[in-house]
């Protein structure tokens, strides 16, 4: 059941794999590399209104591969390289945890809780948002919060994931720009 809201229209998007390249554990700031097209993509969206959300699941902090500082490092030169196109994310959240190491949570994606709070904290209309990554564990919390906006990119992990995004209901685009351009044009 979607959360009761009347305020803003959001796209959540993943990080890795969805906006930046995905090597795996991504922690170092100079490892950062702006998929082609993405922060145009984020900038159309915020001219046409919408505010940008990424939600990340970190389970290299969970692993103790890097930590909490790491992870904002990483999210700082996110969003240098995005203002140097003049896009801008009007929030970030993430997960910590990994099911094997700390245990189940409920704000590792698919979770709800990171949208929810999201919601709140951004005066959030979640049945009027958008989700869009390269895993189905990304976009899956559209059925439940948002009426089943969710899209598949084809970029990082996303081929992998075509099968179970059809499946599901889930359109299938090649990049995040695709993704942009489906969400301005329907919202």
């Amino acid at each position: 059941m979607a959360e009761p809201h009347s305020g803003h229209r959001a796209v959540f998007l993943d990080r890795d794999g969805t906006i930046v390249e995905d090597p795996g554990f991504l922690h170092e700031p100079g490892e950062v590399r702006l998929l082609p097209g993405a922060a145009a993509a984020i900038r159309r969206l915020n001219d046409a209104g919408w505010l940008v959300v990424t939600v990340s699941n970190q389970s290299g902090i969970a692993r103790g591969v890097y930590d909490a500082a790491a992870y904002a490092a990483v999210q700082r030169r996110l969003v240098e390289l995005l203002a140097a196109h003049g896009a801008r994310l009007d929030g970030a959240y993430f997960c910590p945890h990994h099911p094997d190491v700390t245990g189940p949570c409920d704000c590792r994606k698919p979770g709800l809780r990171l949208f929810r709070d999201a919601a709140v904290e951004l005066d959030l209309d979640l049945a009027h948002c958008y989700w869009v990554g390269d895993r189905v564990s990304d976009i899956e919390p559209a059925r439940v919060l948002g009426g089943g906006h969710g899209m598949l990119v084809s970029t990082g992990r996303g081929g992998e994931h075509v099968a179970a995004a059809r499946a599901l209901g889930f359109p299938v685009v090649s990049d995040l720009a695709a993704a942009a351009a489906e969400i301005v044009r329907g919202g």
